[in-house]
């Protein structure tokens, strides 16, 4: 866990930019330095990416045989579904962190992107999922769970979008985590109050279409920020259902340790309202080590083909990729 309290924070909405700081500890010249740096033009525009490769933890086969391993454990009783993922890297990696967060969130605009530095370690993430928002006494959480490619074609774009919305794997992965959150909500919930606002519902992205679910609560009284995360973290659509089960065989499957990837930046403000993202679509960096990695994965149902579990892997690694314009390599 890392937390800290910024000195200047810098809020951008309907037209109007706010900056609020400490005035014992920022100066009002810093602040006009610091206003003209971001006001500099586009620093992307000429984006050159000195990354040209990316390793994965496992070849397309040793993922492909996983996955039917996986699926034997659902087929046992263990689980009905486990989000599993790999990691793709580069040991020898020299990149300028903040230039590449801004070409990766220009290539993949998304609502939850987040750049953060802590000491040589730095998280440059597109990620497009919210794990839990609270404001009032109102939380809400939106998993993420199902994923298409778009088409440039308008027609065949909104039939994609017809075909996730109605895609009976996609959806019953997407209700089973609902199911999830419903009951990790309802720990710290007013009884009654745990409602799935929306669900199944299709969003459009850049490249791709999500198929997000909308579920709130009302918060007890006696709660606080500590009791929510110890009552829902590690978000359900990164584990999957039973939670600890699927934890386990998460353990057992993947060949790297997540760290930061599956967990959460967000915000709290000084009223106790929070927003916290799912750290998915992320590049992490530790300069020291020269050591660039991400990782991207998907859930393993019963119904799942592991071709098709792989390829969406593939969709999924495809912004960082293109941004990067680097390729797998090893993979087969």
């Amino acid at each position: 866990m890392f937390f800290f309290q910024p000195k200047v924070v810098i809020l951008y909405k309907e037209e109007k930019l706010n900056v609020k700081y400490f005035p014992n500890i920022t100066s009002v010249d810093e602040l006009n330095a610091l206003v003209k740096e971001l006001d500099k033009p586009c620093i992307d525009c000429d984006f050159k990416s000195p990354i040209r490769y990316f390793r994965g933890r496992f070849t397309k086969k040793e993922y492909i045989n996983a996955v039917n391993e996986i699926k034997n454990h659902i087929q046992k009783g263990d689980i009905y579904e486990m989000n599993f993922c790999q990691e793709f890297y580069n040991d020898d990696a020299v990149i300028h962190p903040a230039d590449t967060f801004v070409a990766l969130n220009r290539y993949s605009p998304t609502p939850f992107a987040t750049f953060l530095k802590k000491g040589n370690n730095y998280i440059i993430s597109a990620s497009p999922e919210r794990f839990l928002k609270k404001k009032g006494d109102v939380i809400v959480s939106q998993p993420i769970k199902g994923t298409i490619a778009r088409s440039i074609d308008p027609d065949e774009d909104e039939s994609i979008k017809q075909h996730l919305k109605n895609d009976p794997k996609e959806r019953a992965e997407n209700i089973m985590i609902v199911d999830l959150v419903r009951n990790d909500l309802s720990k710290i919930a007013e009884i009654g109050s745990v409602n799935v606002d929306e669900l199944c519902g299709v969003y459009p992205f850049r490249q791709l279409y999500q198929m997000i679910s909308t579920i709130s609560c009302k918060l007890k009284k006696e709660h606080d920020f500590v009791d929510v995360l110890k009552a829902t973290f590690p978000m359900g659509s990164m584990t999957g259902a039973p939670k600890i089960r699927a934890m386990q065989l998460i353990e057992q499957f993947e060949r790297t340790k997540r760290g930061l990837y599956s967990g959460s930046i967000g915000y709290i403000t000084p009223d106790h309202n929070f927003d916290l993202n799912v750290v998915i679509r992320t590049l992490l960096y530790n300069k020291d080590k020269e050591y660039l990695s991400f990782s991207v994965g998907g859930a393993i149902t019963i119904n799942s083909d592991p071709e098709k579990e792989y390829q969406e892997c593939m969709l999924k690694a495809r912004a960082i990729l293109s941004t990067l314009k680097a390729e797998i390599i090893d993979a087969e």
